[in-house]
């Protein structure tokens, strides 16, 4: 939540350096649409139920919470180049700081 917060108070930034931030989960539309209502989220958010592209991209992984094992989506960020080319991988993720970081590097794209 605090990940999609931050990244929607930069969006205009990330606008100006001519970048689109998308969020993608497995969610779905429905639930996706009352997630940016409630925190007043301005940033585009896919809903991926089938994990066609969570699972391309590798992020559905097992986790453990509790001693107990599930699987899961890793919090991660992909920074795509205009060629269409992955620029940058975050993975697990620490949301203080983490889209002021990715903001300095698309401006360094």
């Amino acid at each position: 939540t605090n990940e999609a917060i931050s990244f929607s108070q930069l969006k205009p930034d990330f606008e100006k350096a001519g970048a689109v931030v998308i969020g993608l989960s497995p969610d779905s539309i429905k639930k996706h649409d009352k997630f940016k209502q409630k925190y007043d989220l301005t940033v585009d958010l896919v809903a991926d139920e089938e994990r066609k592209v969570i699972e391309a991209y590798r992020v559905w992984v097992e986790k453990t919470m509790y001693g107990r094992k599930y699987m899961g989506v890793e919090r991660a960020t992909f920074l795509i180049g205009k060629d269409g080319r992955i620029a940058r991988i975050w993975r697990q993720v620490r949301v203080k700081g983490h889209a002021e970081e990715v903001l300095e590097a698309v401006r360094a794209l």
